[in-house]
């Protein structure tokens, strides 16, 4: 099922993919990593001039790493504005997303937690380091694969 925003991308030949609308009818669509900044570009222009949040999650374990934007369309006298959410998936190999720190500067520290937390790294961000864990921390705590170092299972002892 296609929403307004989706209809009005194909108008104008922007590739995505719709995923369709969650419980609350906000529209999903996907983008691929190498259109995402010139469509957060276009996104802005239209009149998503607020990003609601961005965060990111891995798909399943050794699959796809997904960052996601919640952009909202804030209007002077509009009580329900409108919403959408976007999805970029990455491959955990090289997971490369450009940042829209640059068009959204609310994206600066929920990008920073997407990289420190999983490894997302969002090319052109002025400040990526770690934001929660101490920069000699090695790897990515919330990835599905990831084991925390010096941690012992409990074993049943008889």
């Amino acid at each position: 099922m296609q929403g307004r925003l989706s209809a009005w991308l194909v108008k104008h030949g922007l590739v995505h993919r719709s995923l369709g609308f969650d419980y609350q009818g906000i529209e999903t669509l996907q983008i691929k990593p190498e259109d995402w900044h010139s469509i957060a570009v276009i996104l802005y222009v239209y009149g998503y001039n607020y990003l609601r949040s961005q965060c990111a999650y891995d798909v399943a374990p050794g699959g796809l790493l997904a960052s996601v934007y919640h952009l909202t369309r804030i209007e002077y006298g509009i009580d329900q504005p409108e919403e959408v959410c976007i999805k970029v998936f990455t491959p955990r190999k090289s997971p490369i997303i450009p940042s829209v720190f640059w068009v959204w500067k609310s994206a600066d520290f929920q990008e920073r937690e997407s990289y420190d937390m999983l490894g997302i790294y969002y090319h052109n961000h002025p400040r990526l380091k770690r934001i929660l864990m101490p920069e000699s921390w090695i790897g990515w705590p919330l990835r599905k694969d990831y084991i925390s170092p010096n941690f012992y299972e409990i074993q049943d002892a008889h």
